[in-house]
């Protein structure tokens, strides 16, 4: 009974990753193994789940009736760990956690080791993403998201507020102006990925939509991150990405009647279940003491956080 479990949980993997090599180095397989095993799974079936290359594998349809099931079960086998391990301060196996790429860089990284020392049975796999991620079909036990949360199927825990404003170089506003209104910023270069257009602000007068057209295109943050610091344009920003600049005046705070919306927020989400796992909860909850309500990248920010 065991070893038809493990072999479920071994193409549950191989359907996640989309190819026998990759489940097999995320289990510590050779993909020889992960192979037959997956052979004696539909050998005991009586039928075939993969249809299989040496490039990809695609799902036949009684794989994918198969894959929907043995993913339910999966799921009730990690619910019932996680009333058990919740009801302990014991973290154990391995945490997956999701995060856009530059706060999981600035925020979260330089902060595991003390976490992870404190729970040497743990091993967290930290994914770095701008894009949306699904957390149920990636595995994911909780995901950071920086938004206004309306998707009521996951659970979420606020971390600290999220203030986004929009800033650019001073050597860029002695050149270009300094916008003093709204309609202003047609005029000038506004930075911004694909993702982030139109910018939703909230000034003194309601909610009003931006649509961001510049010469430079890209799908990374990080680049419209160092292309404000370059002194290219105009750029929507979080303080716990700029706080720094903005403090030593590398960035100018840009029309400061308007920001996003405060009902944004850092939230830690995680799927909807019954029971929270140890490890899920011991890490939001020192994500939590980490930062809270007036987090350290606002600190000397206070006119600027608190104004608007």
């Amino acid at each position: 009974m065991m070893s038809a479990f493990n072999d479920m949980e071994i193409f549950a993997r191989v359907v996640t990753a989309g190819s026998l090599s990759a489940a097999g180095r995320e289990l510590g397989l050779s993909p020889a193994v992960v192979s037959k095993r997956l052979k004696r799974l539909e050998d005991r079936l009586g039928t075939r789940l993969l249809q299989r290359t040496t490039r990809q594998i695609a799902l036949t349809e009684a794989g994918r009736d198969f894959n929907e099931r043995v993913i339910q079960i999966l799921a009730s086998i990690d619910e019932a760990e996680g009333f058990a391990s919740g009801r302990s301060d014991v973290a154990r196996g391995t945490l997956k956690v999701s995060a856009p790429t530059t706060f999981g860089r600035l925020h979260i990284a330089p902060y595991l080791g003390p976490f992870l020392g404190a729970h040497p049975g743990l091993t967290v796999n930290l994914v770095l993403s701008d894009d949306f991620v699904d957390l149920v079909r990636e595995g994911i036990d909780v995901s950071i998201r920086i938004a206004e949360l309306t998707d009521s199927s996951l659970v979420a825990r606020r971390l600290a507020p999220n203030h986004r404003l929009l800033c650019a170089t001073p050597a860029y506003l002695a050149t270009h102006g300094e916008p003093r209104t709204i309609a202003d910023l047609s005029r000038h270069t506004l930075l911004a990925t694909a993702g982030q257009d139109p910018w939703r602000l909230e000034g003194p007068s309601g909610p009003v939509t931006v649509h961001v057209e510049g010469r430079l295109r890209t799908n990374s943050n990080e680049v419209v991150r160092e292309a404000v610091f370059a002194g290219l344009g105009i750029a929507f920003r979080s303080t716990w990405d700029v706080g720094p600049e903005l403090r030593s005046g590398q960035l100018a705070h840009v029309l400061p009647a308007y920001r996003a919306s405060r009902r944004v927020a850092v939230h830690a989400v995680y799927p909807s279940r019954r029971f929270l796992a140890a490890k899920v909860r011991l890490f939001i909850d020192y994500l939590g003491s980490l930062y809270g309500e007036h987090p350290a990248w606002d600190q000397g920010l206070e006119g600027i956080v608190g104004s608007g």
